[in-house]
């Protein structure tokens, strides 16, 4: 059975005519090279291969063949891949010594933009390295957003909230390319200050919340500072920094609107809660449950 990789690869192959215009050439007809002289690709959008897809991949290759060509670029050494780095450690997985390429004259400047471009669409990236593959398009090959979303086939706003994910808290990314949360949920913590994503991912994840429900989490945190300060007024002092810090602590940890006040003998908190099952959780929330 063709696994899963081989043939998300070759239903994407047709799209790169579309995307990068070449001159009218002859058909560039697949030949076989030694998989000793491949250099690695130095712009390799992915980050990791999983050990048991390559396996996969490797078991089809073993029994079928390389169903789609890789493509290179002459050097004066041997080849550079510029697409198929799967495909390449697969069929070295697999114990074979040549694999079937298309050999293309490229510039330096051209070879590099086309493998970034070619690797994004043939490749299944997670989206953190695509968002990382974005980035270095801009950076370094001069490409707006709105370019990059023409020569992608994306909407230009698809391209601003993947560039978005890269300015996350580092263990909100960590979260995202481990598949604890899902990009929707990585979106919705985004509009969080960078210093309060972290402890709202561990609800998040604690909680197996969905993405409407984390979404509206942030809704409420977001809206309870600006609520609190219309309460106080212009000219009443400010809340004491450590009971605000508390208030936003049970804010995080409840996942509802929280709200402390103090008096000469005290105080209270005021928990609030928009449902019959948000009290079902809050209690359980609060009790630990009953033997």
């Amino acid at each position: 059975m063709t696994s899963r990789s081989e043939r998300h690869q070759g239903g994407l192959g047709r799209g790169l005519s579309a995307l990068i215009p070449t001159r009218p050439t002859a058909i560039e007809a697949p030949t076989e090279i030694p998989l000793a002289r491949i250099a690695p690709n130095p712009y390799q959008p992915r980050a990791e291969i999983a050990p048991e897809a390559l396996a996969e991949l490797a078991a089809s290759i073993a029994e079928h063949g390389v169903l789609q060509p890789i493509l290179v670029t002459e050097t004066i050494d041997g080849y550079r891949l510029v697409a198929g780095e799967r495909r390449v450690r697969a069929s070295r997985l697999a114990g074979l010594e040549r694999i079937p390429a298309v050999v293309r004259e490229l510039a330096d400047h051209d070879q590099l933009e086309l493998a970034l471009v070619e690797n994004i669409q043939r490749e299944d990236l997670d989206p953190l390295e695509e968002a990382r593959a974005y980035r270095q398009l801009i950076d370094e090959f001069g490409f707006t957003q709105e370019k990059l979303a023409k020569r992608m086939g994306k909407a230009r706003p698809t391209i601003a909230n993947s560039l978005r994910l890269l300015e996350l808290d580092p263990e909100v990314q960590a979260a995202l390319a481990a598949g604890l949360i899902s990009e929707g949920h990585a979106r919705a913590l985004g509009g969080l200050p960078t210093d309060r994503q972290a402890r709202v991912l561990a609800v998040v994840i604690e909680r197996e919340l969905s993405v409407r429900q984390a979404e509206e989490l942030v809704r409420r945190l977001r809206q309870e500072p600006a609520a609190a300060a219309a309460t106080r007024g212009a000219d009443a002092p400010a809340v004491d920094a450590e009971l605000e810090r508390v208030e936003g602590d049970l804010r995080t940890a409840l996942g509802t609107k929280v709200s402390i006040s103090r008096s000469r003998r005290g105080g209270r908190i005021i928990i609030e809660f928009y449902s019959d099952e948000e009290l079902s959780r809050l209690f359980d929330r609060l009790v630990g449950g009953t033997e």
